[in-house]
Order: C-alpha cells, then sequence, then structure tokens
C-alpha cells in the first residue's frame, strides 16, 4: 500500500511548499501550533525520496513518452479485476485521481524501458497463435457430483439457467446474477473449469466438471472473435516486449534517461533520491 500513499503524499507536498508563508498556522492547541513549515518538513522527512522520484521521472518520462486514456484505462481495470476489495480499498482511501496517476507514472516507466526491447516475428506469430480470446460464461456450483446431474438433467428438460443457479448455486455471488461470471481469459478460472469452458460453444452447457470447489454446471454465453494477426500485432508487441521487462532493464533505463535529462537535485537532503535501492 506504500506506492498509493506516496501518490497521496506527492500532492499533499506540492500543495504544501507552494505556500509562501512557511510560519502559516495548520493546526492550533493549547500546548502548541503546527504550521505548514514543520508539516512540510515532516511530510519531505518520511516521503520525501519517494514523492520527489515519482515528480521527477513523470516531469522527465512524459516529455518522451505518451500513455493515453485508453490505455490507462484499460491497465486501471487490469489492477481492478487483480485486486478486487483491495483496489476499492485503495481508491476510497486515497482518491481516485491519485491512483490514477500512480498507474500512469507505472505505465510511463513501462514504456521507457520497452523502447530498447527488441522482439521477432517469430515470437509475436507464437504469441498470437498461443493467444485465446476471452469467453463470457455462466456457472452453477453445488457440492456432489449427484446434485450437479439432477441440474442437468433439469436444464435438459428446457428448464431456466439463470433461476436453477439462484435456487442451487453455492456460489452466492454469481448466484445472484443468474450465475453470471463476466468475461475472463486464459490463467483466471482453474484448469478444469478453463478446458471446459474454452471446449463450449456459445449457448452449449456443460455435463458436470469437478474441480477443487465442488461441481460446476457451465454455459458459455458469449464468446470474443479473435481478430486477425495485422489487427492484433501491435498489442501483441506490447505484450511480449512486457513479458521481458524486469526491474534491473527499467532501473537501468531509467537511469540513462534521468542522467540525458542532466537531473540536479538541489536539496542535499534528498541528494540521493533517484539512487536505485
Amino acid at each position: 500500500m506504500k506506492k498509493w500513499t506516496v501518490a497521496m503524499s506527492a500532492a499533499a507536498m506540492l500543495a504544501l511548499s507552494a505556500c509562501n508563508n512557511g510560519s502559516d498556522v495548520v493546526v492550533e492547541t493549547k500546548e502548541g501550533n503546527i504550521t505548514k513549515e514543520e508539516l512540510y518538513n515532516e511530510m519531505k522527512e518520511r516521503y520525501g525520496k519517494d514523492v520527489l522520484r515519482d515528480l521527477v521521472h513523470e516531469k522527465v518520462l512524459s516529455k518522451k513518452f505518451k500513455v493515453t486514456d485508453e490505455e490507462l484505462n484499460k491497465e486501471i481495470e487490469n489492477l481492478k479485476e487483480m485486486y478486487g476489495v483491495q483496489y476499492d480499498l485503495a481508491v476510497q482511501q486515497n482518491g481516485e485521481e491519485a491512483i490514477r496517476d500512480m498507474v500512469k507514472l507505472d505505465l510511463l516507466r513501462q514504456k521507457a524501458a520497452m523502447e530498447d526491447i527488441k522482439v521477432s516475428d517469430e515470437e509475436l506469430k507464437k504469441y498470437y497463435n498461443e493467444y485465446k480470446p476471452k469467453v463470457k460464461a455462466s456457472h452453477i456450483l453445488v457440492e456432489d457430483e449427484k446434485t450437479a446431474k439432477e441440474i442437468k438433467a433439469k436444464l435438459e428438460k428446457g428448464e431456466d439457467f439463470a433461476k436453477l443457479a439462484k435456487e442451487y448455486s453455492k456460489d452466492t455471488g454469481s448466484a445472484q446474477e443468474g450465475g453470471d461470471l463476466g468475461w475472463f481469459g486464459p490463467g483466471k478460472m482453474v484448469e478444469e473449469f478453463e478446458k471446459a469452458a474454452y471446449a463450449l460453444n456459445v449457448g452449449e452447457i456443460s455435463d458436470p466438471v469437478k474441480t477443487q470447489f465442488g461441481y460446476h454446471i457451465i454455459k458459455v454465453t458469449d464468446k470474443e472473435k479473435k481478430k486477425s494477426f495485422d489487427e492484433m500485432k501491435e498489442e501483441i508487441e506490447y505484450e511480449v516486449k512486457k513479458s521481458k521487462l524486469d526491474t534491473s532493464k527499467v532501473q537501468s533505463k531509467l537511469d540513462k534517461l534521468m542522467k540525458e535529462a542532466n537531473v540536479d537535485i538541489k536539496d542535499k537532503s534528498l541528494k540521493d533520491a533517484l539512487k536505485s535501492e
């Protein structure tokens, strides 16, 4: 959660540093007052190096690299999917704008590091051949195979899937939505579930599928159409390059760009803010 905190502290430090009168009182108490200068110095002591590093990176990188709203929104959705409730809590505590700024900076760093990464046509085509579009599915989850078979028999007789999901499924979250799990891609579900879902055609319902959670009856309700290689080439290149990134590559590129930008930190207490840990 430190990154979220730093993102918020950056905005606060900027606001405080913009004040001309460092003696302005922020808090009054019978035991003494707290000034803007005191608050600023305390925040600088706690977060200063992290905040300054982020501000310098954003200033330098944004001159050469751009993050579109589409790219930012896509990454935000990925984070929501990955972290779920944790992401929502971070937004509640720090504000959506601070989170978006942090994500945008991470994307700028990625783009900078990926600039020097080369990929071959063979790598791109391999990724494309192995790529599976997302599917949309619903399921009914029960504890035993006997119940699962009984539900499958009801479905074969024409009973409504959504109604049976609400009645039988022990996955209470999706049950209230008629069993709807939304869209998902490879790696998002347990292996047995994913394999069964991808084998179904749209509208088709599976036999009982056993996983660590119990027995599932799966219905695929929609499937993305796989685009042509040419249509996906830019997206594929980005994903393949991203897969080759590691911390050392990112830091090495950032060090190079900061040196080229002639970054000179005047505050001695923050002098080593850009040094890698």
